[in-house]
């Protein structure tokens, strides 16, 4: 395979973030940060919905969609998923608490789930949908099942990046976490026995006034040392 010659952004490219800079998703991403300690507001339940339905929404490989999210509002049950949660208290005392589980076990019946949802949406042939259908399980039978279970979690995390943006865009604050005890979030909320395994874990809520996190500068890498154009 012939290497590609990565250079630093050209001027050109760099020049288009005045332009970038009025588009108001960048203002919101510039808003929001990983919040630390979440006010006692709550959320209305409608924008709790439209985050979910925007999750629901996201890009998955195939629309596959291998994962599910759980909304934890029973504050025994966030309780006792915090000794899994290694310390983040907030999952106790924010708004709302989604978890994102991916699928432990991906494969022909993922596909068959997806069939029967796009017979009913399209009309297409019999011809057509076989071929779709041979085309994503044979994509699938090429992994090992460890393969499938990594590809089915990073289908989690395009969701939970759009659950994010989507946040940010209504103002409203989150935490995305993913240093927990899967196995023991598992085994609180009965994900096994559904083939599922949690994957991320997102805090939702108002920042509290007293959040210092808030005040931080944000950091990331600059534009010229981020994107390459090859």
């Amino acid at each position: 395979m012939q290497k590609l010659s990565a250079q630093p952004a050209t001027q050109s490219t760099l020049s288009r973030q005045p332009f970038l800079s009025a588009l108001p998703i960048l203002s919101a991403l510039q808003w929001r940060y990983a919040v630390h300690r979440f006010s006692d507001e709550q959320l209305p339940a409608n924008d709790v919905e439209a985050l979910i339905e925007a999750t629901r929404l996201s890009a998955s490989a195939y629309g596959l969609q291998p994962y599910r999210v759980l909304q934890v509002d029973t504050r025994e049950i966030r309780e006792r998923l915090l000794p899994h949660a290694k310390g983040q208290d907030k999952i106790v005392y924010c708004s709302h608490l989604l978890v994102l589980a991916a699928e432990t076990e991906p494969g022909d019946h993922t596909v068959a789930r997806y069939m029967s949802l796009l017979a009913a949406a399209r009309a297409l042939t019999s011809d057509v949908r076989t071929g779709i259908t041979r085309h994503m399980q044979s994509v699938l039978a090429g992994m090992t099942p460890a393969e499938r279970a990594h590809w089915a979690r990073e289908q989690v995390f395009i969701a939970l990046g759009t659950l994010l943006a989507a946040a940010a865009g209504m103002h409203i604050d989150s935490c995305p976490m993913t240093g927990f005890d899967a196995a023991g979030v598992d085994q609180v909320l009965g994900l096994n026995a559904q083939g599922l395994s949690a994957t991320a874990l997102c805090a939702l809520g108002r920042r509290h006034p007293e959040d210092d996190t808030a005040l931080h500068a944000k950091v990331r890498l600059p534009t010229d040392a981020f994107v390459q154009v090859v």
